[in-house]
């Protein structure tokens, strides 16, 4: 099979398509013959070496989800060959083929094509379960950062089905703007505008909740930005690791604050998190009362392009890779 295989740390041009073994499943497997996979910054880390596959995934073929066609099936699978199916994976799926455990692959949606699923499972099912562990209900005020990108798309689109208000900073109006489109119902420009008084000037005492995705030094300010017993969950770093906060803010407010991340987790965990999005985010997919946003399509061919794309940044939504 076709396959990016990392043999070198270091920009897009690493980004090598090799022949590589197609992978058997095991009883409880399931093969799938992949159309079409997304990109995530977690991709981008692992080719610059900072960011490993776990354990059981690929270490040399990046991508964490895909959509595709089941191609064969273990033993003790339910699952049929031909069936289309999406899903999250540790690794390894910038390939034609990739091999699952069968509770993580996830019926496509008949109103989907393949490239439109291929944006779903990651960025849904990461806002799903941060959302589950903020605890979000109606009426709530939800601040999310870096609402722009496909996390923050998913994100939104889910606080509004809560029926919750929505809050979105980005560093682009343009983005703000789309976002707006999307339901947003309160923007912040981060260039321009300071955090903690634009969210107090919109709420009146904080926000309830935030979904963080960049961390770094933008993480006291949005802990600042709450409200009594407001609570955080702490996706991403983009911003980066580190970030000097002041602790009497968590006292004073009695914040709640967790750190997530699919990736690491066990099988077990994973199919947990996977019947969540099945029972509660699927059938909103179904009916498109949220939809997957994508930004830009490229050919497998183009995987480099497609990376060098979202390290610019100016992207909204999901980038797409598809298998021609």
């Amino acid at each position: 099979m076709r396959a990016v295989v990392l043999e070198e740390t270091g920009g897009p041009e690493v980004l090598r398509i090799k022949d590589a073994p197609v992978p058997d499943p095991g009883p409880d497997d399931v093969r799938v013959r992949i159309g079409a996979f997304g990109v995530n910054r977690a991709d981008l880390l692992q080719r610059r070496g900072m960011y490993p596959a776990p354990p059981a995934s690929p270490a040399d073929i990046p991508g964490l989800e895909y959509a595709g066609v089941v191609d064969a099936v273990g033993a003790n699978v339910d699952l049929s060959v031909g069936d289309r199916v999406m899903g999250i994976v540790g690794g390894g799926s910038y390939a034609e083929f990739l091999v699952t455990p069968a509770d993580h692959a996830i019926a496509i949606p008949d109103a989907y094509s393949i490239v439109e699923a291929a944006a779903i499972p990651e960025v849904f099912i990461t806002a799903h379960d941060a959302l589950e562990r903020i605890a979000v209900t109606a009426g709530e005020w939800v601040l999310v950062h870096a609402v722009g990108g496909g996390v923050g798309t998913a994100a939104l689109q889910l606080i509004k089905a809560r029926q919750a208000r929505c809050i979105g900073t980005s560093r682009t109006a343009a983005k703000l703007q789309r976002a707006m489109e999307l339901g947003l119902d309160e923007a912040i420009d981060s260039t321009t505008d300071e955090l903690v008084p634009a969210v107090r000037r919109i709420t009146g005492d904080g926000a309830n909740a935030a979904v963080d995705l960049i961390g770094g030094a933008m993480f006291p300010a949005t802990l600042e930005s709450l409200a009594l017993r407001g609570r955080l969950v702490l996706v991403g770093i983009t911003a980066g690791p580190r970030a000097e906060v002041n602790l009497a803010v968590l006292l004073r407010r009695r914040l709640k604050v967790e750190g997530t991340v699919l990736r690491s987790r066990s099988t077990e965990e994973k199919s947990q998190v996977v019947a969540s999005f099945r029972e509660q985010v699927l059938p909103l997919l179904a009916d498109k009362r949220v939809e997957p946003v994508v930004d830009r399509v490229f050919s497998f061919s183009e995987v480099a392009a497609a990376q060098s794309h979202m390290e610019s940044n100016s992207g909204f939504g999901k980038i797409v890779v598809e298998i021609d």
